[in-house]
């Protein structure tokens, strides 16, 4: 059985922050998105190691696509969504 997938209250936020900055322009094109990120996370799940180690924090991944920053808790198979992240941005704090 896969790791369950949950979301830390800043990746939601994050998330719901792209959403609305998309859809001012787009708002079909910002749900696609929307749901798009979502079904990327939902590959944690079965793939939790997806991402590299983030050199900058123990036990936290980093996928080139989002969502960016993640942890998984093997021990309780959990993958935490920390944070979506998009290059144009600064760096997020994690």
């Amino acid at each position: 059985m896969g790791f369950k997938v949950i979301f830390a209250p800043q990746a939601i936020e994050r998330l719901e922050e792209i959403v609305r900055y998309i859809a001012q322009e787009n708002p079909a094109a910002a749900e696609t998105f929307g749901i798009h990120l979502i079904d990327r996370t939902g590959a944690l799940a079965d793939f939790p190691e997806l991402g590299q180690p983030y050199r900058k924090r123990v036990n936290v991944r980093r996928l080139w696509c989002k969502p960016n920053y993640y942890r998984v808790q093997h021990d309780q198979k959990v993958v935490e969504v920390m944070d979506y992240w998009h290059s144009a941005r600064r760096e997020p704090e994690i």
